[in-house]
């Protein structure tokens, strides 16, 4: 079961998009210098299609974009979640932040045009950090993925 805990309106997460990032709680990945500790504990209300549907409602003239924050714990219900929305509202894109390295298998690449893969490395720092070791990806329609990290490092002068 997947909880959220809470959600904000960004533009920072997804680039070139208005996103409504869901913070999920329950991560196993416990990432030494997280810069959300507290999504480590099992906190929050469940995540149903319902709840989901609300907050698409109430905002949907105002993203472009809905990215799930986490949600390691269930990858499953995280597919299901995309899918759910491509459904109902194809309009919108979808990311996700996952701390794996890889995809997991039940991830469906083709419910995402934004996936966000690897754990927070304290010494390697986050996406705008040129020796990160996470990437996020465009995903295309035929499956493949495009690293576009590059997006989140400023370029040196």
């Amino acid at each position: 079961m997947l909880k959220y805990t809470d959600y904000s309106i960004v533009f920072s997460e997804i680039p070139d998009e208005v996103t409504l990032a869901i913070n999920l709680s329950n991560c196993p990945n416990k990432c030494k210098g997280c810069h959300s500790p507290w999504l480590m504990d099992d906190i929050g209300e469940e995540l149903t299609n319902s709840a989901l549907s609300n907050l698409i409602q109430k905002y949907e003239d105002e993203i472009t974009c809905i990215c799930f924050m986490g949600g390691d714990i269930d990858p499953k219900r995280v597919n299901e979640l995309a899918q759910y929305i491509h459904d109902d509202w194809n309009q919108i894109n979808v990311g996700w932040y996952s701390g794996k390295s890889e995809n997991p298998d039940c991830i469906s690449v083709k419910n995402f045009q934004y996936i966000k893969l690897g754990g927070y490395k304290e010494h390697l720092g986050g996406l705008n950090s040129p020796q990160t070791n996470q990437r996020l990806y465009k995903c295309l329609p035929n499956g493949e993925k495009v690293d576009i990290t590059f997006k989140f490092q400023k370029k040196q002068l």
